[in-house]
């Protein structure tokens, strides 16, 4: 499974933003804090505000703050936000995949693989990132 540069960022940006909920952030303050690029930041931010996971506002007095409260954004809707499907074949969508033949159980392993990374994003919050992380453990995403 690749992770994309894209999702990754995202979710370092979403976790800035959810360390200070009151207090709107820069995209340069945030990728100077973790060290993202800041062009390429700028582009996956306006990504995760036209899918509502971000909200901005412009002047002297503004930036961006997460678009909900961090316990209801969860990673896999960074990942969905900014890169659609969650995982493809050669660029395409599993739904449709079929195969002939003695390979035509793989569709099936590929998609269950999908449910499977699904379900880890899915149950893994800003929030609960920020707390393991204040704790010092390890996330638990209920997988195991």
């Amino acid at each position: 499974m690749h992770i994309s540069a894209k999702a990754d960022y995202g979710i370092r940006a979403l976790l800035e933003l959810a360390r200070e909920p009151a207090r709107p952030l820069t995209c340069e303050a945030i990728a100077s804090s973790q060290e993202i690029p800041f062009r390429f930041l700028k582009s996956v931010v306006g990504e995760l505000r036209r899918a509502g996971l971000v909200r901005s506002q412009r002047g002297c007095e503004g930036g961006y703050w997460l678009g909900r409260s961090a316990d209801e954004i969860t990673l896999l809707d960074v990942t969905r936000a900014v890169d659609g499907e969650l995982i493809t074949l050669r660029g395409e969508s599993l739904s449709g995949l079929d195969y002939p033949g003695p390979a035509a159980g793989l569709p099936g392993v590929w998609r269950a693989v999908e449910t499977g990374a699904a379900a880890v994003l899915g149950g893994v919050t800003l929030r609960s990132l920020l707390a393991g992380e204040a704790a010092g453990g390890p996330v638990r995403t209920g997988a195991a």
